[in-house]
């Protein structure tokens, strides 16, 4: 009979906290203890030992419901696919028979980190503009949004043990090579909690198997082949990406790494990121040849969607076994499109429309298409994706607010970390009255 009433009343509980608040419920509960459905006052012997036990773990129940949101309560309750195929645009090919797959699946859990990390990676952009514009941050900043598909997709398609090289569009390349949002933003401050202790910038982040961030345009791509020599070199199965922009594409010492990384057969997987415009420039008025997937000639090359992270993470794979293989080096040149100017420092709208960016935002935005695809195809819900959006703009926030108030680092030490692993030496200031002590 108790058994019975608690469930009775169990029952009325979660219809009745359904259609009133709390606080309503147990005024009513208080009023209307069930015996057998009837609203009379119970004077069973049993009611008053067994209701104090079953109000207990019911206000256990409400408590625990009060705090979570609805939302929360319908994706837990959901059943989602643990996976989905889907069809992705064919690469255009060079020197190659075959490419990379045109389907491909994704799994539940990929997805979710993707998302995350795309839109980590597009609020992390944001702040650092509006950072930017309140004068916290200073000097060069260029900005990756639009781009989120290219760092997320490479990182995807490789090793944590493999490396990656770049230009100076670096934040979501060291965001996705395993450094904290906190360290990047603290960093563009200029702070003692930045990656580069508050002294490299935007453009000189690093982390493990990451090496930048490199302001001189181009300069990266034959570091880049070295990197690839070393790992071929101490017998390692590893591979380099070396990234650079059309901008860059048509500098003379890029086409001498290839030469030798063709010759020694070195892996590495060349990415040109080709967003259409080299600072204000158009690829069309840049380039006799726009096909910068052809460009290395006698090495392969292959032409991706760099606006569909699961295009780019399939072409990645395709690139990485080339390498792995002995093959030697692969040329990737990945069609994307970046939403700011080149820099903070430009516009962006003097050498292009409004109505471009926002055509390209409408119809190819990496991150919606990634969420159309998951939310279509029952591999995630709205209400899902939104939670994730709003811890995601909680960690921005508090980034953000440590990078603001972290310290900037003491002028003693301006000459540290020269070297990695040396005793202590001076180092000569702007005269020669001027020491500085360096220490690793």
């Amino acid at each position: 009979m108790t058994f019975l009433r608690h469930c009775h009343v169990a029952l009325w509980l979660r219809r009745a906290v359904r259609s009133r608040p709390v606080k309503e419920t147990w005024r009513h509960l208080g009023r209307a203890v069930c015996v057998g459905g009837s609203r009379r006052r119970c004077s069973c012997s049993y009611c008053p030992q067994s209701m104090r036990k079953m109000l207990a773990a019911v206000s256990r129940v409400l408590s625990g419901a009060a705090q979570k949101p609805a939302s929360r309560v319908l994706v837990a309750s959901r059943n989602f696919a643990n996976d989905a195929t889907f069809e992705i645009k064919k690469c255009d090919l060079h020197r190659l028979e075959e490419g990379p797959p045109v389907t491909t699946v994704l799994t539940r859990e990929d997805g979710l980190k993707y998302y995350r990390t795309m839109q980590t990676v597009r609020r992390m952009e944001l702040k650092a503009d509006q950072l930017y514009k309140q004068k916290i941050i200073r000097g060069f900043c260029h900005l990756c949004d639009g781009q989120e598909a290219c760092c997320v997709g490479l990182e995807a398609g490789i090793n944590p043990t493999d490396h990656l090289i770049t230009a100076y569009r670096a934040h979501g390349f060291t965001f996705t090579r395993g450094l904290s949002v906190r360290e990047i933003l603290t960093e563009l401050t200029g702070r003692r909690g930045g990656c580069a202790k508050g002294k490299g910038g935007s453009m000189h982040m690093y982390a493990k198997n990451f090496y930048g961030g490199n302001g001189i345009v181009g300069a990266q791509v034959p570091l880049g082949a070295g990197i690839a020599l070393a790992c071929k070199y101490n017998g390692k199965d590893e591979v380099c990406l070396t990234l650079y922009g059309d901008g860059a594409a048509n500098q003379g010492q890029i086409f001498e790494a290839y030469n030798m990384a063709a010759l020694w057969k070195l892996p590495c997987i060349f990415i040109c990121e080709n967003n259409r415009y080299g600072m204000g420039t158009s690829v069309e008025r840049a380039a006799a040849s726009t096909d910068y997937y052809k460009r290395g000639d006698f090495i392969p090359g292959l032409r991706v969607d760099g606006m569909d992270v699961l295009c780019v993470r399939e072409a990645t794979k395709f690139a990485a076994a080339h390498c792995r293989s002995g093959k030697g080096p692969i040329l990737m040149e990945l069609q994307t499109y970046r939403y700011h100017g080149h820099s903070m420092s430009d516009p962006g709208v003097s050498y292009r429309t409004r109505e471009e960016i926002q055509e390209v935002r409408s119809k190819s935005d990496p991150i919606m298409l990634l969420k159309d695809r998951m939310v279509n195809n029952n591999l995630a819900s709205v209400e899902e994706l939104k939670e994730i959006d709003v811890e995601v703009r909680k960690e921005i926030e508090d980034a953000a607010q440590f990078a603001t108030s972290d310290p900037e680092p003491p002028l003693e030490e301006l000459g540290y970390h020269i070297y990695s692993n040396d005793p202590p030496f001076e180092v000569r200031g702007a005269n020669q009255w001027i020491k500085f002590k360096s220490v690793s």
